[in-house]
């Protein structure tokens, strides 16, 4: 069976972790950790980056950074992850769900400003596929009604928008290192980036449970103490150490997923040409991780026909995200705003392909072969 994902592996993870046991440090914060988020300031130009467990806690974190109260409300598509819209209802918040955009997936940045209204408290933004959004419309509208800009960029790790890191152009960046993406941390992970100046201090103390240990650490203060809530958001630095070996290939990690998105691309040129499928739009002004290769089919009954043939062939495909505003708990915590003219019917026909680092050539072959075979016999 080809799977669909398998985590990245470069060679010199191994190597870190067994120096982060001899160490002693496994503990968030250590040596790892550090470099880790150095790597990341000095080579996506955040102002600071925090290593979290999660994208999950990532977005919990900006979520107690805005002071998210009960009544607020938080624009989002509904096209996502089930994390970005929790990370706002744990703190009370109404999520307004809009309309996504068929050729990117992304949320339509031209509904965004008919669903504010005195209650908006921020925009998230989600980089679907690892393909910006159309950020300067959003930044501009989000400004326009002082509203934060909170970007879900689990997938946008290596990505840019005008060649600016995805995650460095909202207030806060939420980044995921889970062993579906690019890079990983060993399984789970994450990393939280600041770009507003004035946030950093208070990051830093909701992410050490509401603590000022960081500062204790940097000998700013003689003695730490409760200063907030917080909760604890710290990276091991065993995990700390696996990711920093994958930071360190990421341009190897990126040149090989970019070269299996454009084989593919290059393969089924020709069905999207005959209308049969359509792939990933990838508007100019954005460069993308080769995160996922998707295609699109007529509808759900195509796209569950042709998972079956795929799955015959010993390939696993997927689909992905069942719409949150569809699902019992986006209907009990949120609101569809305008039509849902793209969301469910785009979600519906999308299938993804197996794309992983490890992959090789003949894996994809296959791949490719049976899907053409699926094309010219069904």
């Amino acid at each position: 069976m080809i799977p669909f994902n398998k985590p990245p592996v470069v060679g010199s993870e191994t190597g870190y972790i067994n120096a982060a046991i001899s160490s002693g440090k496994l503990s968030g914060d250590g040596e790892y950790t550090r470099r880790c988020q150095q790597w990341i300031e000095q080579h996506f130009s955040t102002k600071k980056t925090l290593l979290t467990p999660s994208c999950t806690a990532s977005l919990e974190m900006a979520a107690l950074l805005l002071n998210i109260q009960p009544g607020d409300e938080v624009i989002m598509p509904s096209f996502t992850f089930v994390s970005t819209a929790n990370a706002f209802v744990l703190r009370g918040a109404k999520i307004v769900f809009v309309d996504i955009r068929p050729d990117t997936m992304n949320i339509n940045e031209m509904l965004i400003e008919s669903a504010i209204t005195d209650k908006t408290r921020a925009i998230v933004p989600v980089h679907y596929a690892g393909v910006a959004c159309e950020m300067d419309t959003i930044l501009a509208v989000a400004k326009k009604y002082g509203v934060a800009v909170v970007e879900d960029a689990a997938q946008g790790v290596m990505s840019t928008y005008k060649g600016k890191a995805l995650g460095t152009l909202g207030d806060i960046g939420c980044y995921s290192f889970h062993e579906t993406k690019n890079y990983t941390a060993g399984g789970e992970g994450g990393a939280t980036l600041i770009n507003i100046e004035e946030m950093i201090e208070q990051a830093e103390i909701i992410r050490e449970k509401g603590t000022n240990r960081s500062q204790f650490f940097r000998g700013q203060v003689d003695k730490y103490t409760w200063r907030d809530i917080g909760s604890s958001y710290l990276m091991s630095d065993l995990q700390a150490a696996y990711l920093l070996g994958q930071l360190e290939a990421a341009n190897q990690i990126n040149q090989r997923r970019m070269t299996l998105w454009n084989n593919y691309a290059q393969a089924f040129a020709d069905l999207a040409h005959q209308q049969r499928i359509e792939m990933a739009t990838i508007p100019a002004e954005c460069q993308h991780n080769a995160h996922m290769f998707y295609i699109k089919l007529t509808d759900i009954n195509e796209r569950t026909a042709y998972i079956e043939h795929m799955k015959k062939a010993n390939i696993m495909t997927v689909f992905h995200y069942v719409p949150l505003h569809s699902c019992p708990g986006g209907l009990k915590t949120g609101i569809f705003h305008g039509e849902d003219r793209y969301t469910t019917k785009e979600s519906e026909r999308l299938v993804r392909l197996p794309l992983f680092f490890n992959m090789d050539d003949e894996m994809q072959q296959h791949v490719i072969d049976a899907t053409l075979y699926y094309f010219n016999y069904s």
